[in-house]
């Protein structure tokens, strides 16, 4: 992993492989990640060194829920502990994507998510 690119084609590809199709472009957004979709799916990436944030995770599960679709969280420093109480209680998917560029499941949901797809 050496570029948020990177890390934004990696989570693009996982996606797909756990059987969402039709991924759309990456669309930036305020203050930090990146957003994908795919049918039936909505995706934060955050590719910088700061591990992602309770905001974040609250964020983006609302735009899930306006959009009737899941999300999924992937990040590469991973997620600060509020972050991840408020996920699990969502049952929002955490991903950690490792240096070798393979996303990793963080949590329950993320784990059952596997297992599904």
């Amino acid at each position: 992993m050496r570029t948020a690119r990177d890390a934004v084609t990696v989570a693009g590809l996982y996606l797909r492989w756990l059987g969402y199709g039709d991924i759309r472009g990456a669309v930036k957004r305020a203050p930090s990640g990146v957003r994908v979709s795919a049918r039936g799916v909505l995706a934060l990436i955050e590719p910088s060194v700061q591990p992602t944030s309770l905001r974040d995770v609250e964020c983006v599960w609302l735009s899930a829920m306006s959009d009737a679709v899941t999300c999924v969280c992937f990040s590469l420093a991973g997620y600060e502990e509020p972050a991840r109480a408020r996920a699990d209680t969502l049952a929002i998917p955490l991903f950690v994507i490792d240096l070798a560029g393979t996303p990793q499941p963080v949590n329950g949901a993320a784990d059952e998510l596997v297992a599904a797809g």
